[in-house]
C-alpha cells in the first residue's frame, strides 16, 4: 500500500491510472477506523481496481463548538487496516486546501432539517472537502456509509446536479454487538452512558415493530419512540422520505426513521428503514 500526503502527487497518480484504463474506487474518512468503514473498503474494493482511502479531519465540516481539536485519531491503526482491507493508496494529508482556498460547494434542501438545523455549515464543508478529493482522486466510484444517511442523500444530490461521473455507492450501516450504530465518537461514551446510548436504536427499533404490526401514524410512532429515550438532549427525532428526506405523515415503502441525541460529550446519530 502506499501512503501519499501531498494532493499534486496523489492527482498525478490517479490521472495516469485512469488513463491506463483503470476503474478507480475511493472511499474518504475522517480515520480512527472501525468495522463500518473497513466494510466499505471491502464494498468498493470489489467494483474497482485501484482503491484509496482517505484520512483527513476536515475543519470545515466543524462547527465552532464541536470536536475538531479532540477528535480521535489513531494514523498507524489506521494504515495497518487499510492495507488489511484491500487499499492500494492512503491518503493522509496534514493540509488539504492551498493558501486563498475560496470556493465552497452547498447543496440547498437536502441539507437543511435533521442534521442541518443543529449544524449550519456542517453539510458545505462536507460538500466541498468532497469535491476537492474527487478532483484530487478521479474516481469511477466512491463508498459512502448509510449511518450518515442525509450525507449520502446530499453527495448524491451533489454529483447529480454538477454532473460530475461517479457512481456513490451506499455500503450498509453497521451496528456493535448490543445495537450501537458504529462512529468514531463511540470512544466517548463511559460504559453507563454507552448503556443509554443503546436506547437510541431501541427506539428506532420499537417504530419498526410497531410498523410491522400496522401502525403507519408516524405522530403514533413517534410519541412512543420518543418515551423509550434515555439521552441528555434530543437533537431530533423525525421519519421522513428516504427518497429526498421530505417529512412525511405515514409509513410508506422506503420510509426511514432518523435520531441524533447527546448522551455525555457526543452527539450521536442513528437511523432505520420503516418496513412493513
Amino acid at each position: 500500500m502506499k501512503i501519499l500526503t501531498d494532493p499534486r502527487e496523489l492527482q498525478v497518480e490517479a490521472l495516469r491510472r485512469r488513463a491506463s484504463g483503470a476503474r478507480i474506487g475511493f472511499v474518504p474518512t475522517m480515520g480512527f477506523l472501525h468495522p463500518g468503514h473497513t466494510s466499505l473498503f471491502d464494498l468498493a474494493r470489489q467494483q474497482c481496481d485501484w482503491l484509496v482511502a482517505s484520512i483527513y479531519v476536515n475543519p470545515l465540516q466543524f462547527g465552532p463548538n464541536e470536536d475538531l481539536a479532540a477528535y480521535p485519531r489513531n494514523p498507524d491503526g489506521d494504515a495497518a487496516l487499510c492495507e488489511q482491507h484491500g487499499v492500494d493508496c492512503l491518503f493522509m494529508p496534514v493540509e488539504l486546501y492551498a493558501s486563498g482556498h475560496s470556493t465552497t460547494v452547498r447543496v440547498e434542501q437536502l441539507s437543511q432539517g435533521l442534521c442541518g438545523t443543529s449544524r449550519p455549515t456542517h453539510f458545505e464543508g462536507v460538500t466541498t472537502v468532497v469535491a476537492r478529493l474527487f478532483g484530487l482522486v478521479q474516481p469511477n466510484l466512491a463508498v459512502f456509509g448509510e449511518k450518515d444517511y442525509q450525507q449520502l442523500a446530499v453527495i448524491r444530490r451533489m454529483v447529480q446536479d454538477l454532473a460530475m461521473p461517479i457512481d456513490i455507492v451506499g455500503g450498509p450501516l453497521i451496528r456493535d454487538t448490543d445495537g450501537l450504530a458504529l462512529s468514531s465518537r463511540n470512544a466517548y461514551l463511559s460504559p453507563q452512558e454507552r448503556l443509554r446510548a443503546r436506547t437510541i436504536y431501541q427506539a428506532l427499533s420499537l417504530m419498526q415493530d410497531m410498523v410491522q404490526s400496522g401502525e403507519t401514524h408516524c405522530a403514533t410512532l413517534l410519541k412512543a419512540a420518543e418515551a423509550t429515550l434515555n439521552v441528555d438532549r434530543l437533537d431530533y427525532l423525525e421519519i421522513r422520505d428516504g427518497r429526498d428526506l421530505s417529512p412525511v405523515d405515514t409509513v410508506h415503502p422506503g420510509t426511514r426513521a432518523f435520531a441524533a441525541a447527546w448522551v455525555g460529550k457526543p452527539r450521536l446519530i442513528d437511523n432505520l428503514e420503516l418496513m412493513a
